[in-house]
């Protein structure tokens, strides 16, 4: 550690009650800025200048910052041990093999940190976390480099590594000082296209006019404006963060006073430590996105639909999806994106034999990486089942319940019904715009929409309780100061939908769409009936998705794309504007990274 380094973050420390580590995470965040302003600077011809940089700072931060010489160490066990198994093992198992050694040694870390249990100290765990999913994933795409294009997705080709990178190249990867201690994490190939500007070539056909603009001879777009407003939102999150904590901390939740609020206030302090807790992670994460944007790597080509710089290439969450979730799978797919994608792409997908489905095997195996991933403290695992619970819950709910509050689908013959207001065209004029038109249950769609935010919110501010607390006893404590209110809606959940109440549900279904246009129905060529799915095992249906992982990416991207149709459809039906189903299933899909 630099000499006196420690002396003005533990004066600042003092004054506002918080942790020096903190704080010093805070400066290294903000001090990556004009850091990855420096990188950018670095001639594009020089790539060794600027893996040389990258590793430097990483190194300062890691010693003479935090004074982490045991957290270098441990960097380089897991580096250099995941490099040695791509170079000199061979056959199938080496990805394998590469993950059981970076896990079981991000273990020790994890124990380490547990036994220590010091939550506000900054160690080495979280940096490995990053680390094991880089890794993990360069193994993967080593292995697939030495396979033929015919046996590889087309996600799998852009990633595969046809030669083993260079200790420089592999250094700057692994040290990249932007998203060192709180990521967002990357592929290899990522790195080497962003190291080498080839990321920055513009798509073959493109208008060299409309261009991103440079600065100078460099290849690399400007990025200030995004970078300096995903800092300011990554400040406003840490601000509220600090100005809220004191009031809404675990003690609050299990000291005496809590007892003196009725159930449904409890309940709401309970929802604003979620809420308080999550602010600290948003900040977090924009601020390292923001230096990831200023580097350039954070580049994602050129949006079609604005025709500028697309700069959400490392985007880990959305916080307004989060708070505004009315399901479980938009409340957990806004979250933590990148690993969520690291799970999707390096477990759940590979454990599943070429040409198969994946199952029950791949999401547990899904489950217990995640798991694993995040520690060994029992709150995970709490967190983690309630949530796959929940999943299960609303995956049913849209199924059987969302239906109804939609307006039922029109016959072709059948012809929407207008209304002309004083002063509108009559329906005889030769005018293309459309008339006004009554849309039938919009209240009620208006009605279930609300009902199913306040639902998905106080459900998660249930399950999120084990993750910040951590330890069972804490754990249950807190949810027994307001009854288990969510484990027993589950429980009520579950023995409704093994109840005939849910053969009377899927009749009312049945009944108020017509089987054309019912989601699921069985058409000409397909193999899945609406039965046959809602007979198959929850856990092997939607675990995955407690993940951010879908449980079938084709079923689902397929299911999107015909309930967009069937949208489009009633719209026009209704005399309704048609906006485009491009745009419309990548809202749906909540704009994921491949």
């Amino acid at each position: 550690m630099l000499p006196y380094i420690d002396s003005p973050f533990i004066y600042v420390a003092d004054k506002l009650g918080a942790s020096s580590d903190e704080l010093k995470l805070i400066f290294s965040f903000l001090l990556s800025y004009p850091l990855a302003a420096a990188l950018k600077r670095i001639p594009d011809s020089k790539p060794a200048q600027k893996n040389l940089f990258i590793v430097g700072i990483s190194i300062f931060y890691l010693i003479g910052l935090f004074d982490l010489w045991y957290g270098l160490r441990t960097l380089l066990i897991s580096a250099g041990g995941a490099y040695g198994i791509a170079m000199f093992v061979e056959g199938p198992y080496m990805p394998w093999i590469a993950f059981v050694f970076l896990m079981g040694h991000m273990s020790i870390s994890h124990l380490d940190r547990q036994f220590i249990d010091l939550p506000s100290s900054v160690d080495v765990s979280g940096a490995q976390m990053v680390l094991v999913m880089k890794l993990t994933a360069f193994c993967w795409n080593i292995h697939d480099g030495k396979l033929p294009d015919s046996d590889l997705t087309d996600f799998q080709k852009e990633r595969a590594i046809r030669q083993l990178p260079s200790l420089l190249d592999y250094a700057g990867y692994v040290f990249f000082f932007p998203s060192l201690f709180a990521g967002p994490a990357f592929d290899y190939e990522e790195y080497t296209r962003y190291i080498s500007t080839s990321m920055f070539n513009l798509p073959p056909g493109t208008d060299p006019s409309k261009a991103p603009a440079t600065r100078k001879k460099r290849r690399i777009p400007r990025s200030g404006k995004p970078a300096a407003l995903k800092a300011a939102m990554g400040l406003a999150w840490i601000f509220a963060f600090l100005k809220l904590s004191a009031g809404y901390a675990p003690e609050m939740i299990l000291g005496p006073d809590y007892m003196k609020y009725g159930l449904f206030r409890r309940i709401w302090l309970m929802y604003m430590l979620g809420l308080v807790t999550r602010m600290k992670y948003y900040g977090v994460w924009s601020l390292t996105e923001g230096a990831c944007i200023l580097s350039g790597i954070g580049y994602k080509g050129i949006d079609p639909a604005t025709g500028r710089a697309s700069w959400d290439r490392l985007q880990n969450v959305k916080p307004l999806g989060i708070e505004l979730a009315q399901n479980s799978h938009e409340y957990l797919g806004n979250w933590n994106i990148n690993t969520n994608a690291w799970l999707r792409n390096y477990m759940y997908l590979r454990v599943t034999p070429k040409g198969k489905k994946p199952g029950f095997y791949a999401t547990m195996a899904t489950f217990i990486t995640s798991a694993f991933w995040h520690g060994f403290y029992p709150g995970y695992y709490m967190a983690f089942i309630m949530g796959a619970l929940l999943q299960t819950i609303s995956k049913n709910a849209r199924r059987l319940l969302r239906p109804l509050f939609l307006p039922p689908p029109q016959s072709p013959l059948e012809k929407p019904t207008t209304t002309l207001s004083p002063g509108k065209l009559s329906p005889t004029s030769s005018s293309k715009q459309p008339p006004n038109v009554e849309t039938p249950r919009t209240n009620t769609k208006l009605f279930y929409d609300i009902v199913s935010w306040f639902l998905t919110q106080a459900s998660f501010a249930f399950t999120v309780m084990p993750f910040i607390l951590l330890t069972l006893h804490k754990t249950m404590t807190a949810w027994a100061r307001v009854y288990f209110f969510a484990l027993v809606g589950v429980a009520v959940c579950f023995a409704f939908l093994n109840s005939p109440g849910k053969a009377v549900l899927q009749k009312r279904v049945a009944k108020h769409t017509s089987a054309a246009e019912r989601p699921g129905f069985k058409r000409e060529g397909s193999t899945t009936s609406v039965k046959d799915r809602d007979q198959e095992g929850s856990m092997g249906r939607t675990g995955g998705m407690t993940l951010g992982v879908p449980d079938d990416p084709e079923r689902e991207v397929q299911e999107i794309v015909e309930e967009v149709k069937r949208e489009i459809e009633r719209r026009k039906k209704m005399g309704e504007t048609v906006p485009d189903l491009g745009k419309m299933v990548e809202e749906r899909l909540g704009n994921k990274r491949d």
